[in-house]
C-alpha cells in the first residue's frame, strides 16, 4: 500500500514536543507546619527562616497541597503542611507523588514548634523525637460520666477500659523514627547553643516540673500527635500514660504536636510505593510553650494565652528549630557523596 505523501511529510517533521524533564533530585525535605503570613519579610513562622537563610528561591506550585514547595540549588526543599493531621497527610502525599521531584534518596526533617511537659523539657529546648503516638484515634466519654475506677475518659479503639492489655495499635496509631539516625542527629547537635534570656528564665520560674527551670537544651524524647490542642495538668498525665501504653513502656512523653502522625502516615505509604525511604525520616520539635498552666492560673485561664505568636518562647523556639535542624540538613547535603547511599548512624 502506498503511503500518502502528506503523511510522510508530517512524519519527517522535527518533534514539536520536548521530552519530559528528568525529576529533580532532592537531598533534604524540610517539613514545616505553618507560616502565618508571607514566606519572607514579615513575622516568621516555621518556614520563613529556611526560605531567607537557605535561599529557597525556586517556587513550585502544588495545587493539590496546602502550600507551594520551595527549593534551592543545593537540593534542599521545604514544604508547609498546614495545621492538623488531615492537612499534613494530604500535603505530604501530594508532594511525594509529584513527578517533578525524585525523593527516593531524600531525608525528611520535620522541624516545628511544640508544647511540652515541664517535667522533661524547658522552654526553648529542641527535642529529637523517636516514638510518635497518635492522640486522636480512640473512644472518649465525658469526664463527668467516668466510672469511679477510671482515671481518664480516653480509651483505645476496640478496648473496654483505659489502657487495657494487650496493646494493639491500629495502622497510623504508632510510629518510630529510625533510632540510629535519630541518635546520630542528636549527637551531632547536642552542643548547639540555644537562645535564652532573663525574660525566658523569669517565665520558666512560674512552672513546676523537673525540667521547668532548666535553660534550653537539645534532648531526646517522644511525642503525642493530635489535631486537638489540649491543655492542663490532667491531660498532661493522660498524654504521659498514653505514650507509655502504646510504646509498651519504651517511650517517654515530652512534646505535643498537631500534624506528625498525618505526615508520617503519608511517608509510610509513600515508602511502600517506593517513593520515599521511611528510614530517612527525622522529627524535631522545639518547645514554644508548656502544656499546662503556671502556678496560680487555672487551665482555662492559661489556655486563653495559648496563641501561636503569643507563646512564651515563640521566637526562641523558631530559632531553635532552624538552628538545630539546619545543622543536620547541612551535614547531609555537604556529605552527599556518602549520605546519598548510606544513612548516617551514631558511633
Amino acid at each position: 500500500m502506498k503511503i500518502p505523501a502528506v503523511i510522510l511529510a508530517i512524519a519527517s517533521l522535527p518533534q514539536l514536543h520536548s521530552q519530559t524533564p528528568a525529576p529533580i533530585p532532592v537531598k533534604v525535605v524540610i517539613v514545616a507546619m505553618f507560616e502565618p503570613g508571607e514566606d519572607t519579610g514579615d513575622a516568621p513562622g516555621e518556614l520563613q527562616y529556611w526560605v531567607e537563610r537557605d535561599h529557597l528561591d525556586h517556587i513550585y506550585p502544588l495545587p493539590a497541597a496546602y502550600h507551594a514547595a520551595r527549593m534551592n540549588d543545593s537540593g534542599e526543599l521545604a514544604i508547609v503542611t498546614g495545621q492538623g493531621t488531615a492537612h499534613a497527610a494530604s500535603t505530604i502525599m501530594a508532594l511525594g507523588l509529584d513527578p517533578r521531584f525524585d525523593l527516593t534518596h531524600a531525608y525528611w526533617i520535620i522541624a516545628g514548634i511544640a508544647g511540652a511537659t515541664p517535667e522533661h523539657a524547658s522552654l526553648g529546648s529542641a527535642v529529637w523525637v523517636n516514638w510518635i503516638v497518635d492522640g486522636d484515634l480512640g473512644y472518649e466519654i465525658d469526664a463527668r460520666e467516668l466510672p469511679p475506677d477510671w482515671q481518664t475518659g480516653f480509651l483505645p479503639l476496640h478496648k473496654k477500659t483505659p489502657y487495657e492489655q494487650p496493646v494493639d495499635p491500629l495502622d497510623g496509631q504508632l510510629f518510630q523514627t529510625n533510632p540510629t539516625l535519630t541518635l546520630w542527629a542528636y549527637n551531632l547537635t547536642k552542643s548547639v547553643p540555644l537562645d535564652d534570656s532573663p525574660k525566658l528564665a523569669e517565665i520558666r520560674s512560674h512552672f513546676d516540673g523537673a525540667k521547668a527551670n532548666h535553660p534550653p537544651e537539645v534532648l531526646l524524647g517522644d511525642e503525642i500527635s493530635s489535631s486537638t490542642f489540649w491543655h492542663g495538668k490532667l491531660l498532661d498525665t493522660w498524654a504521659t500514660d498514653w505514650v507509655h501504653y502504646f510504646t509498651k513502656g519504651q517511650g517517654t512523653f515530652v512534646t505535643t504536636a498537631m500534624e506528625d502522625t498525618g505526615t508520617l502516615q503519608s511517608l509510610h505509604y509513600l515508602a511502600l510505593a517506593g517513593k520515599a525511604d521511611f528510614n530517612r525520616v527525622l522529627v524535631l520539635r522545639t518547645v514554644s510553650n508548656y502544656d499546662q498552666p503556671p502556678r496560680g492560673l487555672t487551665a482555662s485561664q492559661s489556655l486563653t494565652a495559648q496563641r501561636i505568636s503569643k507563646y512564651a518562647a515563640y521566637l526562641p523556639s523558631l530559632e531553635a528549630a532552624y538552628r538545630v535542624a539546619h545543622t543536620v540538613a547541612a551535614n547531609l547535603e555537604q556529605n552527599w557523596p556518602s549520605t546519598r547511599n548510606q544513612i548516617p548512624s551514631a558511633k
